[in-house]
């Protein structure tokens, strides 16, 4: 169970994902791309020198998008290079659209499946959080998505990233959206990282002076973080 500090802190981080244009919602994701204009390009990533990896799609918002940064500083591309330092065949494939909620994945996700899938990243929710979606369609969208995915690529593995609503909901919803992500790992089998900005959300130094932000050190640890998570699965 959060802390209640953590869960004031994790409102703030929320407040990042209302940040994008419709128009990024529109656009598409490119391969191995870190911040938010690469991520609003409009073609799925073609085949190139890199064709014969393994492909690890992270399908996510603004966070994921890289916001506020260089591609090189955010957690997409430093996942690449720790793949690529663990002499592991997979290319990241950055597919995060700021201000994307789990409503506009569900309905993008065909498209996204058009490209080969081995491992796949899902880091949504937030959005729905701070407008206060019930959390129930919250629900059915990420379990849709996962769904989609393992119907079209049975053998892909899957890593669910949680997120917190803010408080200003009640507990009631809290509590409800929190078990929303428990409720599809555990039903879908996929794995489960229960906070994404685990030890950034709130430190000031991790963040940019929005207070919001993370930084490009905070983007460091997330990646050390979603790294535990995701190297047994591109081990397996």
């Amino acid at each position: 169970m959060f802390t209640a500090f953590r869960i004031v802190l994790s409102f703030l981080i929320l407040s990042i994902l209302s940040c994008s244009t419709s128009s990024d919602k529109a656009n598409a994701p490119t391969a191995s791309s870190g911040d938010s204009k690469a991520a609003s390009q409009s073609e799925v990533p073609t085949a190139n020198s890199e064709e014969a990896k393994k492909k690890v799609i992270l399908f996510g918002d603004s966070i994921t998008a890289g916001y506020g940064l260089e591609e090189k500083e955010a957690y997409p591309h430093r996942l690449q290079m720790m793949i690529d330092d663990a002499d592991l065949s997979y290319q990241i494939v950055n597919a995060g659209i700021s201000g994307e909620t789990t409503a506009a994945g569900l309905s993008r996700i065909n498209w996204i499946l058009k490209q080969p899938v081995d491992v796949f990243v899902l880091e949504l929710g937030g959005n729905d959080a701070l407008r206060g979606v019930d959390p129930e369609e919250t629900y059915r969208n990420l379990s849709g998505i996962c769904a989609a995915v393992q119907a079209k690529y049975p053998q892909a593995k899957i890593l669910l990233t949680g997120m917190e609503a803010p408080p200003n909901l009640g507990e009631k919803y809290t509590s409800a959206f929190r078990k929303v992500y428990q409720r599809v790992a555990k039903e879908k089998q996929v794995a489960l990282m229960p906070f994404l900005l685990e030890s950034v959300g709130g430190v000031p130094e991790l963040n940019q002076k929005d207070r919001i932000h993370p930084t490009a050190k905070g983007h460091a640890i997330v990646a050390k973080n979603v790294w535990k998570y995701l190297l047994p699965l591109l081990q397996q």
